[in-house]
């Protein structure tokens, strides 16, 4: 699968399975010239984001992309200690 497919892939059925989510704030997608990606979702509190992994949600999108993925994919939580919304974003 082509970045741009797994792209749209995440445009037209993840992001609005993420969107259906109590404490959803937001997500980031990520990529190189290369053809890596990074997803960083955003959450309103850490209870939230587990929530999708213990109702199988996260399971469930990864096992989307199983084909495309060159290694296994990884999840690490991180706790926001510094942001700056950027000039241009909406609010």
């Amino acid at each position: 699968m082509p970045l741009t497919e797994a792209i749209g892939v995440f445009e037209h059925r993840i992001a609005p399975a993420l969107r259906e989510q109590d404490g959803f704030e937001g997500v980031y997608v990520l990529a190189t010239p290369e053809g890596k990606a990074l997803v960083m979702t955003l959450w309103h509190d850490a209870e939230a984001a587990e929530a999708g992994v213990a109702s199988g949600l996260y399971a469930e999108q990864v096992e989307q992309y199983v084909a495309v993925f060159r290694s296994p994919p990884g999840r690490e939580l991180y706790d926001v200690v510094h942001a700056e919304t950027p000039a241009g974003a909406a609010a």
